[in-house]
């Protein structure tokens, strides 16, 4: 193992898919995938083959596809689990199996109802069972900074002992405090007889906002791979975010002796395509990938950054991919032109159909836009379902006059039969909503309805977002057009074809490390 360098796994496709209301499709989750081989992630989660069809579906289709980066499948130490995952995996050229159990009292005694024991054995069982399918096995003491240190360390042993490559601790509820967390790792390293024959991870939440900080006290006590997400998506308060911990150990030489493998250049690229599939704006004082990051208001900062940048800015701003907006294509951009750009862009059409799709939208767009960026061609990706759709946009008026209720005349296409209804709302995008509900009787619950700009500018693409429920199931939507009141509907169309398509898309939320 090369000590000067520190792993990066990227769980945004399993642990972040756990956020309420962050569950992607499959096509949604290769488009990320690719992002996060061009960034030179070294482990990608895939998910969890086991908790649904969809999810194996998901890991199988990543390990067919991703060749540069380790492709991982999480796993409970169970022999179901662990069979589902390496057949998952099989055509991964670089497959890793993650198995884990929990370790402190309050999980054995109340979830696990298992003694010392009997996690122990069920952990070397599974461990010796994954090593059967890959030399690649990745072991993990769930709720470790809750367990008891002594028997932290007898199970860790043992999971090496059986095979276990990688060591993970998790701080699974985000309790732990830097300096407690980084003495923990520490301990560990020198306490487990044969921890030389394993690198030590972390897998750090952000319950109490020190997920990162927590990490990078591991780093700094032998700790050489960190579990985290784009823009530290994650179940309840997120995980660490991959961006703060690859610029912290990059910016700061003088304290890190140790480097990542990630192309920093695309940092920017994969926050705004994780932000635009989930549905999870960015906030705008966010580190590194906040709108503001690099903004300057203070005129005390803004001539300081003038006459010398690094008086106001400890890193370059290009560092991460965020250079100013550049044309890219415009209306009189032909097919290969396009083409290429969509390639660049780790966009991946089936067929010759979704690509045409893609380039309808994209003049379509060109003719109200003058100018068209990345973004732009991103967001219209994510907007179209490449699969049949049920329900299908065709028609839309809507009148919105001072004193009067706004109504709306909406058509929509189903299952190949035109259906029209017109209704009033407190608003447009309400009266348009409460139209198409008179039309497809979803009976649905509108959860979130999200509004942000794409580029910027007056002509800029609206970007919404919706979340709908129905039975306990949550589904996501997203639109976007220079139109705001269309892209809304939009929006509600897109989750409604998940709901009718996929009415188990979201099952109950997956648990794990």
């Amino acid at each position: 193992m090369n000590k000067n360098n520190l792993i990066i796994f990227d769980t945004t496709l399993r642990d972040g898919e756990q956020s309420p209301g962050a569950s992607m499709d499959m096509h949604e989750k290769l488009q990320i995938a690719h992002t996060l081989e061009e960034l030179n992630v070294d482990v990608i989660e895939a998910g969890f083959p086991i908790a649904s069809a969809g999810d194996f579906e998901s890991v199988s289709e990543i390990a067919n596809s991703i060749k540069q980066s380790s492709v991982c499948a999480l796993a409970r130490a169970l022999d179901k689990d662990i069979d589902r995952a390496a057949e998952a995996l099989k055509n991964s050229s670089k497959p890793r199996i993650h198995t884990f159990i929990a370790t402190s009292p309050i999980h054995m005694e109340k979830k696990l109802r298992m003694s010392p024991n009997e996690v122990i054995t069920s952990a070397t069982n599974a461990i010796s069972l994954a090593k059967k399918f890959t030399d690649d096995v990745e072991f993990s003491p769930e709720d470790a900074g809750r367990s008891e240190f002594d028997f932290l360390c007898e199970v860790i042993e043992a999971a090496i002992d059986s095979g276990a490559r990688t060591i993970n601790i998790p701080d699974t509820v985000g309790y732990n405090m830097p300096h407690q967390f980084g003495l923990l790792i520490n301990s560990l390293i020198k306490k487990v007889s044969n921890s030389d024959k394993a690198i030590f991870s972390v897998h750090c939440h952000n319950d109490l906002g020190l997920a990162v900080a927590n990490s990078l006290s591991a780093v700094l006590n032998g700790a050489r791979q960190i579990e985290c997400t784009i823009n530290g998506l994650g179940e309840r308060a997120g995980n660490a975010a991959l961006e703060e911990i690859v610029m912290t150990v990059k910016t700061r030489r003088d304290i890190f002796d140790c480097n990542t493998n990630i192309d920093s250049t695309k940092i920017m690229k994969a926050s705004r395509l994780v932000s635009g599939i989930t549905g999870f704006p960015v906030q705008p004082n966010k580190a590194i990938v906040g709108k503001n990051a690099f903004a300057h208001e203070s005129g005390i900062h803004q001539d300081g950054v003038i006459k010398s940048r690094e008086t106001y800015e400890i890193m370059r701003a290009e560092d991460i991919g965020l250079v100013s907006n550049k044309l890219v294509l415009g209306k009189h951009s032909g097919r290969n032109a396009f083409k290429q750009k969509v390639i660049d862009l780790n966009i991946y059409p089936k067929n010759t159909q979704e690509f045409d799709e893609l380039f309808y939208r994209f003049k379509n767009l060109a003719d109200k836009k003058h100018e068209i960026f990345d973004e732009d061609i991103i967001q219209l990706a994510t907007n179209i379902e490449f699969k049949a759709h049920n329900i299908s946009f065709k028609y839309m008026s809507v009148i919105s006059e001072t004193g009067k209720k706004p109504s709306a005349n909406i058509t929509l296409e189903i299952n190949g039969e035109q259906k029209s209804a017109k209704s009033s709302g407190d608003g447009a995008v309400d009266a348009a909503y409460n139209a198409i509900e008179k039309i497809v009787n979803s009976k649905t619950e509108l959860q979130l309805y999200s509004v942000n700009n794409i580029t910027s500018g007056t002509d800029a693409q609206g970007e919404v977002t919706v979340r709908i429920k129905k039975d306990n199931s949550i589904y996501n939507g997203h639109g976007a057009d220079t139109d705001i009141v269309k892209a809304s509907v939009l929006a509600l169309i897109n989750a409604l074809n998940k709901y009718i398509q996929n009415p188990n898309l979201e099952m109950s939320k997956k648990r794990g490390v």
